[in-house]
């Protein structure tokens, strides 16, 4: 259920109430599974209901200058349109990547609920602070990183948030990625994208079968990365002790 996911995220970076949590538990809400390259959202579109997604993968993306840009990926417990409570007309498509399963909540019920709870305009707010940060620092990433960094970077960070809320077993993930969707993310070119996961593979940083990635050398990854979870800005010392098994170290951020 979507007020299951959003108990538990929501619990985990800010702490809720009773009161708070009873008042999730009644969203009234619409599931719906998509398939892969389904579109959730189109750019232009007026929503009248927010995505909160329950499993699989979603991508925010834009076709700029003839060419798929993808600016962010959206993971379970995550709510990647807040801001159309705000903005209403979407500037960007929403897709889902592999299969997935998402919950619409309509706005109105959020706007009521945000109303009669300042705690939770802060943890919707607090979330919507965090996707643009993330943001920013893809911004960063394409703008001042080589393609194995850019990579890397992108590898550091599903990591970390996918262990965050439970999706990493030992480090390895499930990412449904095709190489085409780390190209349109990492703003290069297939061939070159296929040269720097080889690369990455050869020097042992990683494995990636049958669309799971695991790290072999998650500290070096972080290295070539010049990875900090810091800007995810989510992070307490109770989650540093789980990702210091996965990059066998906290990381810089972490208190």
């Amino acid at each position: 259920m979507p007020h299951q996911k959003l108990i538990a995220r929501l619990r985990a970076v800010v702490g809720l109430s009773e009161q708070d949590q009873l008042r999730l538990t009644r969203i009234p809400y619409r599931v719906k599974s998509l398939g892969d390259r389904e579109y959730v959202l189109r750019q232009g579109d007026k929503p009248g209901v927010c995505i909160v997604v329950m499993s699989g993968l979603l991508s925010r993306q834009k076709v700029v200058n003839a060419r798929n840009q993808i600016s962010s990926f959206y993971i379970a417990g995550d709510m990647p349109d807040l801001p159309t409570l705000h903005l209403p007309v979407a500037d960007c498509d929403l897709c889902s990547v592999g299969s997935s399963t998402i919950a619409s909540i309509p706005h109105s019920y959020l706007r009521k609920t945000m109303t009669e709870s300042p705690a939770l305009t802060h943890a919707f707010w607090r979330e919507t602070l965090i996707h643009a940060a993330i943001y920013r620092e893809w911004v960063e990433n394409l703008g001042s990183r080589q393609a194995l960094g850019r990579v890397a970077h992108l590898l550091c960070e599903l990591i970390t948030r996918m262990e965050f809320v439970g999706l990493a077993d030992n480090g390895s993930f499930r990412l449904p990625l095709t190489q085409q969707d780390v190209a349109d993310a990492c703003g290069l070119s297939i061939v070159h994208v296929n040269r720097t996961i080889q690369e990455l593979r050869r020097e042992g940083l990683i494995e990636w079968q049958n669309q799971t990635v695991t790290p072999l050398r998650p500290q070096k990854l972080m290295d070539v990365a010049e990875f900090s979870a810091e800007y995810l800005h989510e992070l307490n010392s109770s989650e540093g002790s789980k990702l210091s098994k996965v990059f066998g170290t906290s990381p810089p951020g972490l208190i």
